[in-house]
């Protein structure tokens, strides 16, 4: 394995994402067969109806979220990766121009928040296509890294490499980037952490804001101790609607704070971080 360096002598490369789904969630009025299933309140509806109050949930991301999530960064300047549902970014422009001004990257988040899994080839690449140029018109730049909701298929890297996105972050399986090569093409993959995301103070009754902080600064503190051998990536996911919150945006706070105490911590895009990585990995053929 060839043995990387990050910029400037960093030891780790220090991954912040904020996913932007608000607005884009599942709603009938969006032709969907029933409302969004991810839901806070823990509500599980048998009928195809509206869930008004899960609807105004996912709007506080955008309202209150949002503008909390942007200063915290300003604040402590730090730049992220906004993993964004094209049409939350359509809906919400003046969150799309705030994190454009402040130089964040977006990277795809699918054009809606659906499970593109379930799509032909066609379809797929559609969605793709659509996200990309959405994103392009709403921020100014094309994005050049993909998530998906929560499924891909094997023809994703393919699609993406062969409609000019250069990263995947589909992918759980290590701590630094590596090459894939799909459909001919090569693309790096940047891999992503769930055990860090902040969607467990959603999905997981009981489980508290500190609980995150903890664990998320355990997984610093143990990534960075392994850096002394050779370099990493850590991975923090957070969401507008969740750590965008009263009670919850000191907590990332703290995060970034204990990161930055540390030398040669390096707070980067992940676009930033699969650049680091092409450069000094040579692709496959």
């Amino acid at each position: 394995m060839t043995k990387i360096s990050w910029p400037n002598g960093a030891r780790l490369a220090m991954s912040l994402v904020v996913n932007v789904e608000e607005g884009a969630e599942g709603n009938i009025l969006d032709g969907d067969k029933g409302p969004e299933p991810v839901d806070e309140f823990q509500v599980s509806l048998a009928k195809p109806i509206r869930n008004f109050g899960n609807e105004t949930n996912y709007q506080y991301g955008i309202r209150a979220g949002a503008p909390r999530v942007l200063k915290l960064l300003k604040d402590t300047g730090v730049k992220a990766t906004f993993t964004s549902a094209a049409v939350a970014l359509e809906r919400a422009p003046q969150v799309a121009e705030a994190i454009a001004a402040e130089g964040h990257e977006v990277c795809a988040h699918g054009y809606r928040w659906a499970a593109q899994h379930k799509f032909d080839e066609a379809g797929e690449r559609e969605f793709i296509t659509k996200a990309r140029d959405s994103i392009a018109k709403t921020t100014g730049t094309a994005p050049v890294g993909w998530l998906s909701r929560y499924l891909h298929t094997e023809r994703t890297r393919s699609i993406l490499a062969q409609e000019g996105f250069t990263y995947h972050m589909d992918d759980f399986s290590d701590d630094m980037p590596f090459w894939d090569v799909a459909g001919g093409k090569p693309i790096v993959v940047v891999p992503y952490a769930l055990d860090t995301n902040d969607m467990k103070m959603w999905m997981a009754p009981g489980y508290t804001a500190n609980d995150w902080l903890a664990y998320a600064i355990d997984t610093f503190d143990e990534l960075y101790a392994e850096t002394l051998e050779e370099p990493k990536i850590m991975s923090l996911g957070v969401h507008l609607r969740i750590i965008g919150r009263p009670g919850r945006i000191g907590k990332l706070r703290k995060f970034i704070q204990h990161a930055q105490s540390r030398p040669d911590v390096w707070f980067a895009t992940r676009r930033e971080i699969a650049e680091a990585f092409a450069a000094q990995v040579k692709a496959p053929t």
